[in-house]
């Protein structure tokens, strides 16, 4: 990836240095911790699975609520921490209001939190030191 298709998607060096290029400062610290406190849910999490992974990249809540055993509003409560950490947006239409990945932020993620020169992740369903 060039660098100016890095500097479109916010993780040119000056701009979103890496973890190990340089400490963070505390606007962008406060920035991902958002970010981070959000992905500290389990119930967040899947949330952002099911609506990453979903075929044609959006999916309506109304798809979301029946594969949780909670309320409506709490759903969306969590779509809503979500939405303000950047990790998603989404569009009312009609009655049902559907969501779609960001993927900058999750890039951006990536980005900070890959190693210079680190061989490609490794899937969490994978034992440690499995060959790919």
């Amino acid at each position: 990836m060039s660098k100016q298709e890095l500097e479109v998607i916010g993780l040119a060096e000056a701009c979103c240095p890496g973890l190990l290029d340089a400490p963070l400062g505390e606007e962008q610290a406060a920035e991902l911790a958002k970010v981070f406190k959000a992905l500290g849910d389990p119930i967040r999490l899947r949330l952002l699975s099911m609506i990453a992974s979903r075929q044609g990249g959006e999916v309506c809540v109304c798809d979301l609520t029946p594969a949780f055993d909670l309320s409506q509003p709490t759903i969306s409560h969590h779509l809503k921490l979500l939405r303000q950490a950047g990790l998603i947006d989404c569009e009312r239409r009609g009655t049902w209001v559907y969501y779609w990945l960001l993927p900058e932020m999750t890039d951006r993620l990536a980005g900070i939190l890959t190693r210079p020169g680190s061989p490609p992740a490794q899937s969490l369903d994978e034992p440690a030191g499995a060959a790919s």
